[in-house]
């Protein structure tokens, strides 16, 4: 892809990095990498270098990056990156950076940039009022209203943090794989902890739901993102959609309003 001139979105979560190059409005490549906050800024540019050329994609070509981060630490360090190795001062979103969306909450300061970048794409695309569930490290739900204002949500644990927790705190229970279990009643113990935590979560997703929609409207359209969105979406029946890239895409949507 030499010769084009590529964005390179960058969200950086708690457990994982999530990158995607984008040729005007299409997404053309994307990649996941672990989050390190030891890792110096050489580090990580060279592991982006190594991802973008494995999927014939020519750094060169890079020529905007767009940054978001539920990490401060790494800010810096990625902003160090881009000038770096792509030779582009990165767009940050946070204070001050345009997203076209109004935030209706007690301190819009302490809206994590991530939850501003759902709105934005999931107004993009579908009819408010919208429930964005980001099903990550965290358990994140997203509330935009009619009028499309941010209007804050709910945090829980998430399905991998409870679930390591549960495995580390009682001792005869050892790690199993996070899966839909033939059965609800679990005929032994890898079952039985299968069935906790998937349908132990789909009924917190679906209860949660609920009451969102109580409150702003059954019409309101819900969305699932998030790492183990596509997971629990098959028993997930209140999703009305699922959009595993939603951040990556409003990073896009927010860059080209601040250009």
């Amino acid at each position: 892809m030499a010769g084009r001139a590529l964005l390179f979105a960058i969200d950086i979560g708690n457990t994982s990095i999530a990158a995607g190059v984008y040729d005007g409005d299409t997404l053309v490549a994307t990649m996941r990498i672990a989050t390190d906050q030891e890792n110096l800024p050489d580090e990580y540019g060279m592991l982006l270098l190594s991802l973008l050329q494995s999927r014939a994609i020519d750094p060169r070509a890079i020529t905007a990056v767009a940054l978001s981060s539920t990490v401060p630490t790494l800010v810096p360090t990625f902003v160090e990156v881009a000038r770096i190795y792509f030779h582009v001062d990165a767009l940050v979103v946070g204070t001050g950076v345009r997203t076209g969306v109004r935030v209706r909450v007690d301190n819009p300061r302490e809206v994590g940039a991530d939850r501003i970048l759902h709105a934005v794409a999931a107004l993009a695309k579908y009819p408010p009022p919208i429930i964005v569930v980001d099903i990550g490290t965290a358990l994140v739900f997203d509330i935009v209203s009619r009028e499309g204002d941010y209007l804050g949500g709910a945090i829980a644990p998430g399905i991998g943090i409870a679930s390591q927790a549960l495995f580390a705190r009682a001792a005869m229970l050892r790690r199993v794989s996070i899966e839909r279990p033939d059965h609800v009643i679990g005929r032994n113990t890898v079952h039985a902890m299968q069935s906790g935590i998937f349908y132990g979560y789909v009924e917190m997703v679906q209860g949660m739901v609920r009451r969102f929609k109580a409150e702003i409207g059954e019409d309101a359209t819900v969305i699932a993102t998030g790492g183990y969105a596509s997971v629990l979406a098959s028993e997930v029946d209140s999703f009305d959609a699922v959009e595993e890239q939603l951040n990556l895409e409003g990073l896009r949507r927010v860059w080209e309003a601040n250009r």
